[in-house]
């Protein structure tokens, strides 16, 4: 009877029943229901709030440029000759980076210096001559007076001549050159090229007013100068490859004044270059201790889950149940994130399995498994004090 009563149901649902309604209706059949799973306690792997002392950075975005940036141009006119250095290569101050044809301004420096000679022996002549009034005292200063000014004379004409040798007024290293051999050169042709010298290199970054009058409150509640190098935050520099720079800087000073139209101040940190590595120009990351947080509480990064612009971590109590909390996300140290809520040091947090928990729900705890340890890892443990 009930096998001739479910083949009556069949039939009717398979001519008035849409498919999701069909299954739906065989669910309730006799023989169609499946027992389901019954759900267990799930695992979780869990590691206590660490509570440590760690470094407290700062990273900005900066801007690398040369201590100091001559820009060489022709002060006389006259031919170029020659091009006496390699373009990228180091120059010595005094090296000569070109050289104009000097043939005019030799002959204009001999000439000055014959007018300075007879001149110079004129003056010998009437001193004696004005002394026994054979000549007037006028012609003798007028004798004096034209001496001078041809002395006047063949100094700039020596200036002159030693222009044609366009010298280098630094150390660092030379640029690309503007001009060719044969071009006309003067005043006004414009930079030649420029020498760089980039040991020690200057880098730029800009200091939001807030975070510098954290750091002036702070100076001032260490009884330390407000513009003093001495206690000068230490710097590290990541260039666009992603590696660190071995070298540490220090920053230097910073200007007198906030930018209006951003709201921040500019500082300028100052790394040593001995190998050239670092080049005018370059964008980087710079890396400042601003100081040590002494109760820093720190969970591993896969801890830490973000919904909706918020920072969430699971606590596994005393009674294995778990308690959802927000969270304020600080720096990273390896492979672990400071973070500031309503936790304490030493509370179980989920480390493993967080995407099997809610709020309440009960879960069989067991301590997390030890993982290798990476880069970042080994980064932080040479970064603890």
């Amino acid at each position: 009877m009930a096998e001739r009563t479910n083949s009556m149901i069949h039939n009717l649902i398979s001519k008035m029943a849409t498919p999701s309604l069909l299954l739906a209706l065989l669910a309730l059949l006799p023989g169609c229901k499946k027992a389901g799973p019954v759900a267990g306690v799930p695992d979780v792997e869990v590691v206590a709030i660490e509570q440590r002392a760690v470094p407290i950075y700062a990273e900005f975005v900066g801007t690398l440029q040369a201590e100091v940036n001559a820009t060489i141009s022709a002060q006389v006119s006259g031919y170029l000759l020659q091009q006496n250095y390699k373009e990228g290569q180091f120059v010595k101050k005094g090296d000569v980076l070109f050289q104009i044809d000097d043939r005019t301004y030799k002959a204009a420096l001999d000439q000055a210096l014959a007018k300075l000679g007879k001149s110079e022996l004129d003056v010998q002549r009437y001193t004696p001559l004005a002394k026994t009034q054979a000549i007037s005292q006028q012609e003798l200063d007028d004798a004096i007076q034209a001496n001078l000014a041809n002395e006047a004379a063949v100094e700039s004409a020596r200036l002159n001549y030693d222009f044609c040798k366009i010298l280098s007024p630094i150390d660092g290293v030379a640029g690309l050159a503007q001009a060719q051999v044969g071009d006309l050169l003067g005043p006004g042709t414009g930079p030649l090229t420029t020498v760089a010298q980039v040991d020690p290199i200057r880098v730029y970054f800009s200091v939001s007013q807030q975070l510098m009058s954290q750091l002036i409150e702070r100076a001032l509640a260490e009884g330390r100068g407000l513009r003093t190098g001495s206690n000068a935050p230490v710097l590290e520099l990541t260039l666009a490859s992603g590696s660190v720079y071995p070298l540490q800087g220090k920053v230097r000073f910073s200007d007198n004044q906030v930018d209006v139209k951003t709201g921040t101040i500019r500082v300028v940190g100052e790394f040593p270059n001995p190998q050239q590595e670092l080049i005018p120009g370059m964008f980087t990351r710079v890396r400042g201790q601003l100081g040590v947080d002494e109760n820093a509480l720190l969970v591993p990064q896969q801890s830490v889950a973000e919904m909706q612009g918020r920072y969430l971590i699971a606590i596994v109590g005393t009674d294995n149940k778990v308690s959802i909390r927000p969270v304020t996300v600080g720096q990273r140290v390896g492979s672990q994130w400071v973070i500031q809520g309503n936790v304490q040091a030493g509370e179980r947090v989920v480390a493993e399995g967080i995407q099997k928990v809610r709020e309440g729900a009960v879960v069989n705890p067991l301590p997390l498994a030890e993982k290798p340890a990476t880069v970042l890892d080994q980064q932080a443990e040479a970064a603890k004090p």
